[in-house]
């Protein structure tokens, strides 16, 4: 007690009994249990969320669909056209109706997922990886690297994808098919990911474990492939799954507009994009292929979103 204390005389002090507050069970670290680290704690949040499960079923329906189209239909989508069947109802064997030109529209959309899906898959693979390759590089280095990489991103980032995959096919119209429309949208689509990827790099790469690794020896590329880029990759994961879902939108729109795949090819797009002449006298043979093509984006969108609230921790304690 310090000198210059007063107590009063008689005066009692109360100490609470040893058993009432056990002094161990302060500091006690828990130990039982697998430890928690944020792909587990994502996953034990995502797999309770029936929004996750719903898109997945959806998402694995679809590319069933696309692999094996055969499972659903055994009508050719093209070769079975016959124009007295023009914007016809739907009758046994075709549950859907037919087309302007005769042909069976369930068919068309069953096939035409397979399309959809491969422009999706491939767009989203050139954008993850520029945009790993961009955003990493430049978010770890920094200096020199992150001053020319980013204003290469700059650049790509000022031109809007679609009116570039717009020009892009409009001057190679000639050679269009999947990979030359998925190589018009992925070129620049990228620079988002990369910024999403460079912000989370300069967060993570000011971390303890990663002042460990350098001031034991390991080299800087070592480190970001092994501590930094394993660490910042949760937002791309999700900015992933939402760039699948805007390429296929991207690949419809640009075959509405003209200038994507050719019309004799099987795609979401061009079904739509025949049938808006016949909106008001078969409005059905626009719609159907619509609500394939709104199911497939809702899906991915659907998971990007369970995926960044799982993701992100201050997401998870808010609910």
């Amino acid at each position: 007690m310090p000198s210059n204390a007063r107590t009063r005389p008689n005066q009692q002090h109360y100490v609470a009994p040893v058993d009432e507050t056990p002094l161990l069970a302060v500091d006690s670290v828990k130990t039982e249990g697998k430890p928690s680290n944020l792909w587990t704690d994502a996953w034990a949040d995502v797999r309770r969320r029936p929004m996750f499960w719903i898109s997945l079923a959806l998402i694995l329906i679809v590319v069933i669909v696309a692999l094996f189209p055969t499972w659903f239909t055994q009508v050719p989508p093209n070769n079975d056209c016959q124009l007295a069947n023009s914007n016809g109802a739907p009758t046994e064997g075709h549950p859907l109706g037919f087309t302007k030109q005769g042909c069976d529209i369930y068919s068309r959309i069953v096939h035409g997922a397979s399309t959809s899906l491969s422009v999706g898959l491939i767009v989203t693979f050139l954008v993850a990886f520029l945009g790993i390759v961009f955003g990493a590089f430049s978010g770890f280095y920094g200096g020199w690297i992150d001053s020319v990489l980013s204003r290469i991103g700059d650049i790509f980032f000022s031109i809007p994808y679609i009116l570039a995959a717009v020009v892009v096919m409009s001057v190679l119209s000639r050679y269009a098919n999947v990979w030359v429309i998925s190589l018009a949208i992925g070129l620049f689509a990228w620079p988002a990911t990369a910024r999403v990827l460079r912000a989370e790099i300069l967060r993570v790469k000011n971390s303890d474990f990663v002042m460990a690794a350098t001031a034991l020896g390991v080299s800087r590329f070592r480190i970001l492939l092994r501590h930094v880029l394993p660490n910042s990759i949760a937002p791309v994961i999700v900015i992933t799954t939402l760039s699948l879902a805007s390429a296929i939108v991207a690949e419809a729109t640009l075959s509405f507009l003209g200038v994507g795949l050719p019309s004799d090819t099987m795609s979401w797009g061009n079904d739509i994009s025949q049938a808006q002449t016949d909106l008001r006298t078969a409005p059905q043979v626009l719609i159907l292929p619509s609500i394939a093509l709104s199911i497939t984006v809702l899906s991915f969108i659907m998971l990007g979103e369970a995926l960044r609230d799982a993701l992100d921790p201050k997401a998870r304690a808010q609910r």
